[in-house]
């Protein structure tokens, strides 16, 4: 055989090789290289009494990036009429999830919490939409700080709604009093900044927003994912500055391809027993869950998830549930 042709044998082979290696090992290495897609979730359905058929637990004490971790999450059918998604505010007092639970005349089948809060004057910070209506809205202002400080700064803050027709969304959004109804953003948030402390639309300096038309919304940030990738936008929403990347507890909701909601609770600041996660861990976690779209809630001692009325994460407040102004509910439609 002649040299040139032994050498184009021997690339060939090597060539071979290097495939079946990858067809072999490949995906191992993926998985190993991302901790999150090892975690391996358990159907707890039966730990909670009658639960309506599309409607799942899931738990995990798996170990996320050798650490010990500890979250549920549910799965719920967008669709099923059988399920009512709705929020529930304490009209300016605050209740722990289990006094959100007791106040029902009809006990919610979950109860979560949801919107971010101010400590000092119990306000809600983020949009709310019960039947269509807005109950809160997002800040539409926060003032700068050193060389900044006469400048005050737009923030579009995510959500995630549910239209009449059961279809889930996450936009970034602009609340203005004088409407009824969100400016939504679906492809990026705005940056904006100007002298107004309350500002319009217009002096957001972009016109390629549109109505958000929800019967039930839940405000946060940051998005997570967006259009199925990970998308974290904590700085565009100016929320968590260097603190993104701190593990704690994490609440989050999301929504799949085929029209399922998630919620998801993660267990942080039990050393040794669950240590939290950071954003991007819950990203990649929740993207692995299958959902498109996602944003981040409120966390740390807020992070609650009750279900039939049960206890699932412990909440951090040394495992005392800390009284909310609002919560994410799912409650089960009289027949």
């Amino acid at each position: 055989m002649a040299p040139a042709k032994r050498r184009t044998s021997r690339l060939n082979n090597l060539f071979i090789l290097r495939k079946k290696f990858f067809l072999a090992f490949g995906w191992t290495f993926l998985l190993w290289t991302d901790p999150a897609a090892q975690i391996r979730w358990k159907n707890v359905d039966a730990s909670f009494d009658s639960l309506p058929s599309s409607l799942h637990i899931f738990f995990t004490d798996d170990s996320l990036d050798r650490s010990p971790f500890l979250a549920y999450y549910a799965s719920a059918k967008l669709k099923d009429l059988q399920l009512d998604f709705t929020v529930q505010s304490g009209d300016g007092n605050s209740y722990t999830p289990e006094q959100y639970y007791h106040q029902q005349s009809r006990p919610p089948v979950l109860v979560v919490n949801g919107p971010f809060f101010s400590f000092e004057s119990n306000r809600i910070l983020s949009l709310l939409i019960r039947n269509g209506k807005i109950i809160s809205y997002n800040v539409t202002s926060l003032k700068g700080s050193g060389a900044d400080s006469l400048i005050y700064y737009y923030p579009t803050r995510s959500a995630i709604g549910i239209t009449r027709k059961r279809k889930a969304d996450v936009a970034w959004l602009f609340t203005d009093s004088l409407h009824g109804r969100p400016y939504a953003f679906e492809e990026a948030p705005v940056i904006a900044k100007g002298w107004e402390p309350s500002p319009s639309i217009y002096d957001l300096g972009r016109v390629d927003w549109a109505w958000w038309e929800m019967r039930t919304a839940v405000g946060g940030g940051p998005t997570l994912l967006h259009d199925g990738k990970i998308r974290i936008t904590s700085k565009e929403e100016q929320m968590f500055g260097e603190t993104e990347n701190d593990k704690t507890p994490r609440t989050a909701m999301g929504y799949t391809s085929d029209n399922r909601l998630i919620i998801l609770v993660i267990q942080g600041r039990f050393p040794g027993v669950s240590e939290g996660a950071t954003l991007l861990q819950e990203a990649t976690i929740l993207k692995n869950l299958g959902c498109s779209e996602a944003l981040n809630l409120e966390g740390g001692g807020s992070s609650y998830m009750l279900v039939q009325g049960k206890e699932t994460i412990l909440p951090s407040d040394h495992g005392i549930q800390r009284p909310l102004p609002a919560v994410f509910m799912i409650k089960s439609v009289e027949k």
